[in-house]
């Protein structure tokens, strides 16, 4: 079995001293709506729990599908890098940037720079397209695809343009062929309105068109801020589950869904997978992490739900 967890929108915290040249630029709103609205729903020691809580459950590979930062200043994105080293070996955690990470012109290249490790497949060579890119641990491949773009104010898009779709779909084939099962990292949702139009994913049709032909067997994101579940149809109709995470950094008792992380279990072979999916997160009262939410995603579309899993002591485990 592997165990891979997912999380998403980090929006590391508390916002650094921003200066006033930073902020001629798009950022100044960004910096509003951080002091406004962020500052409070984003703000504590929420992540330090969540991630705590993930560590402790040791899974084999750890997604991070984007928005690590909140204006991209070069202390932010420095800074993101620092609490990547703390989460993980680069060999075990794969990042695909978000809209915020390339929240104004050059600062997408500057998160390439200091968090590049975590941004590269295992073929990596000096020169080469930094995305889709591929990994495989044990026998799963992880392929990341890149989204984020700068953006005008007030628009917070992404993109899925011809070269990555038809560099994706040589990967996708590549690894069907041998076997493997496929996870796709993006961080803007592939799925027609399951973000505002200001927020959307330019060339998802693209994107669908690709699991259309060659499949795949997972697909995660963040970017919502949401727990969601939508499905795409691949090769002779089979359903591609779409899953979206709520911000890793969001606090309790606001309107968005309190911090949480996905853990996905994943057995069997090809034509015969089985992927459980268990949510893991902030309880509604903020007093700690626990179970929310168990099911199994079927090729079919079908999401069948357990009961959330209870962990007990050791001690009473043993007795």
């Amino acid at each position: 079995m592997f165990r891979l967890a997912h999380l998403s929108d980090i929006h590391l915290g508390p916002l650094p001293a921003v200066s006033y040249r930073e902020l001629v630029s798009k950022r100044i709103t960004g910096y509003i709506n951080w002091q406004r609205n962020r500052k409070r729903a984003m703000f504590g020691d929420t992540l330090i729990q969540l991630v705590a809580d993930l560590k402790e459950r040791a899974p084999d590979h750890v997604a991070v599908t984007g928005d690590l930062v909140n204006l991209a200043t070069r202390k932010e994105v420095e800074g993101a890098k620092e609490w990547l080293e703390d989460l993980g070996d680069p060999k075990w955690v794969s990042v695909v940037p978000g809209n915020h990470d390339a929240y104004v012109p050059g600062a997408l290249n500057r998160a390439y720079r200091e968090w590049h490790p975590y941004l590269i497949g295992d073929r990596y060579r000096n020169g080469m397209r930094k995305f889709p890119y591929l990994r495989i641990r044990d026998n799963v491949a992880i392929i990341g695809i890149s989204s984020a773009e700068a953006t005008a104010p007030f628009f917070a898009t992404g993109s899925f343009k011809r070269g990555q779709a038809l560099a994706g779909a040589r990967l996708l084939r590549q690894t069907r062929d041998k076997g493997l099962f496929r996870v796709v990292l993006i961080h803007h949702p592939p799925i027609s309105g399951a973000a505002a139009w200001s927020k959307r994913l330019i060339g998802k049709q693209l994107f669908s068109k690709m699991i259309r032909d060659l499949g795949a067997e997972l697909v995660l994101h963040g970017h919502t801020h949401l727990d969601t579940l939508y499905w795409l149809t691949g090769p002779d109709g089979a359903k591609v589950p779409v899953v979206g995470v709520p911000s890793a950094s969001q606090n309790a008792g606001d309107h968005k869904p309190a911090s949480r992380y996905n853990l996905f279990e994943i057995e069997g072979g090809p034509g015969d997978w089985t992927l459980t999916q268990r949510e893991r997160g902030l309880r509604a009262d903020g007093s700690g992490i626990d179970w929310i939410r168990e099911r199994t995603l079927l090729s079919d579309g079908r999401a069948v739900d357990a009961r959330p899993r209870v962990d007990l002591p050791p001690a009473k485990l043993a007795s």
